[in-house]
């Protein structure tokens, strides 16, 4: 099951939206032990990974 949501403001100074999101524990522990060994939080990881997929398509990300 996966369940996404995004809240519409950002709380405090200027701070991104939070972005939620249920996986399965064993796939973040994938992810988890993925993002470690480049270094990087799984946040960080995730977020370049969905810029990549923008580029892919020929779309240059935001932020």
């Amino acid at each position: 099951m996966l369940i996404i949501s995004r809240e519409k403001k950002p709380k405090g100074g200027g701070q991104s939206p939070q972005f939620k999101m249920r996986i399965d524990p064993a796939l973040k522990e994938q992810l988890d032990a993925v993002a470690a060994e480049e270094g990087v939080s799984l946040a960080s990881w995730l977020k370049e990974l969905a810029r990549e997929a923008l580029r892919k398509k020929k779309i240059e990300p935001k932020g």
